[in-house]
């Protein structure tokens, strides 16, 4: 078997100037620095460029990416902005942390310098990028430069005609903001253009990229606004019923995410045409793809719209296997890792098994004193080989944290697992990581945040909480070589190894 490791870390996080992290030098010395380190996989989280919220995983498009992203120092280098242009730019005064609203404030006046200055329609490559993304850069493009003249209101606020994309309104905004939509195809051009030099430098060195996609997509999206006819939505382009899931020991209400449910007799009759070009285009980007709340593809939640939590939901069948039956014969096949976490019943673990794909198990979910029945699936001397083992995902509370959060008796539990009762607490995420890593699962991800011993001031994200997730950053200097030595060295002892 070949037994691997990797890192989790969203792109945002990692160190650098300008108020996030970006396809800059750091992105690159951080490649560097998980070969040395062992590693055979960077997890990221979505790349989509993001709305109300902050979340990658409610994205204005499932294809375009996020321009806060883009390199500032190659835009300096190529001369379409200056050092001191960006320097000045105030993005916030902490380096461990990123202040999104400074990030939008400041960041796209300096692109849209750096757009007027390139002469990009000039740029035969551009020119190409283009003509090759036009299926979904077309919409998407307009649709953000509309969304930017309706002051950044949701489509489904914007004046009748060009909500419901009547051809005279799509011609008068394409006439209209001519300059304004090209200004978002150069984001898109520069964007994609640093990403793959970044994921071949990246491979060359034998780190494989994992990427991951949301199984929906958000209401106030491109791709809501150019399909209506793939999602349940009414005539005037109004959801029926939106996604969530129901209530359960953690929430009494339940979860009201609010995105638009797909159509699957829909997408079942065109042959799933529409997710068959999702899924070709993360494969262009990705080496492997995690598909979140994949328990969507064999049950969904469907809540009415206009509900006030999800207590008055229910549960619809999705596509099933048929959807990946579809993917391999088309598209040939791929690795993908399926997010099988929350409640799984009988039927999504036989969906995740006729797949093929790894499922994951997260070591957070294996002493939970209320639940004991589902805790063991998470006990690490039952994980399968074709799984992936996780300390902890970017919803959960970090290892340390997690462990100073959990119940005296959990504690115990976890101790006693680990056949350890005198580490110090402040120290006990070490032995959680040497736990996962010598499981028997394939794969093995730690977050880095449980690798560094960080509690949960350094959490990426609470679920159902706004304005305080996503915002954790590296400083430089923490991708010490101390850290990295220790990372090889219970990367080694544990038969992981990345030796290309």
């Amino acid at each position: 078997m070949n037994r691997t490791a990797g890192i989790l870390l969203s792109v945002s996080s990692l160190p650098g100037r300008f108020g996030i992290g970006c396809f800059s030098k750091s992105a690159y010395d951080f490649v560097d620095w998980l070969k040395e380190a062992g590693q055979t996989y960077w997890q990221i989280l979505p790349l989509g460029p993001t709305s109300y919220g902050d979340s990658p995983y409610q994205s204005f498009s499932t294809f375009a990416g996020n321009p806060y992203f883009i390199s500032l120092d190659e835009l300096i280098e190529e001369g379409v902005l200056t050092e001191k242009e960006c320097k000045n730019a105030d993005f916030g005064k902490k380096a461990d942390d990123i202040d999104y609203e400074k990030i939008y404030k400041k960041r796209y006046p300096l692109l849209r310098k750096a757009y007027e200055r390139s002469r990009v329609s000039e740029n035969p490559d551009y020119v190409r990028f283009v003509e090759e993304n036009r299926w979904w850069l077309s919409d998407y493009a307009l649709f953000m430069a509309v969304k930017d003249r309706f002051e950044g209101t949701p489509w489904t606020e914007w004046a009748e005609d060009i909500r419901l994309r009547w051809q005279n309104a799509m011609d008068y905004y394409r006439r209209e903001l001519y300059y304004d939509i090209e200004f978002q195809q150069y984001l898109q051009y520069k964007f994609f253009s640093q990403w793959r030099r970044l994921k071949a430098y990246a491979n060359e060195k034998g780190i494989r990229i994992i990427g991951d996609i949301p199984i929906y997509v958000a209401m106030d999206s491109a791709d809501a606004w150019a399909h209506p006819e793939l999602f349940q939505l009414d005539e005037n382009n109004v959801p029926t019923a939106v996604a969530g899931c129901p209530p359960d020991g953690f929430s009494a209400d339940g979860q009201l995410w609010g995105n638009p449910l797909y159509r699957w007799d829909y997408h079942q009759n065109t042959g799933y045409g529409w997710w068959m070009s999702r899924m070709w285009y993360c494969f262009q980007l990705y080496d492997v793809v995690r598909i979140d709340h994949f328990r969507g593809f064999d049950e969904y939640y469907s809540i009415p719209f206009g509900a006030e939590n999800a207590k008055d939901g229910h549960w619809e069948k999705g596509p099933g296997i048929d959807l990946f039956r579809c993917m391999e014969q088309r598209l040939g096949r791929h690795q993908v890792i399926a997010e099988d976490l929350g409640y799984v019943t009988d039927s999504v673990r036989k969906l995740v098994r006729e797949s093929g794909f790894p499922g994951m198990k997260v070591l957070e979910f294996a002493f939970d004193s209320r639940d004991s029945g589902s805790a063991n699936d998470y006990l690490p001397h039952n994980y399968i080989e074709n799984s992936v083992a996780y300390t902890g995902t970017h919803d959960n509370e970090t290892i340390t944290g997690w462990f100073k959060s959990i119940t005296k008796e959990e504690r115990q539990m976890a101790r006693d697992y680990l056949c350890d009762q005198h580490t110090p607490a402040k120290e006990l995420y070490k032995s959680f990581i040497a736990l996962v890593m010598r499981s028997n699962s394939r794969m093995c991800i730690v977050p880095m945040q449980d690798y560094m011993g960080l509690d949960n001031r350094c959490r990426m994200n609470q679920p159902s909480t706004l304005g305080k997730n996503w915002k954790w950053r590296l400083v430089k200097g923490e991708l010490s070589e101390e850290l990295k030595e220790e990372i090889l060295a219970v990367t080694k002892r544990y038969g992981r190894m990345n030796w290309t």
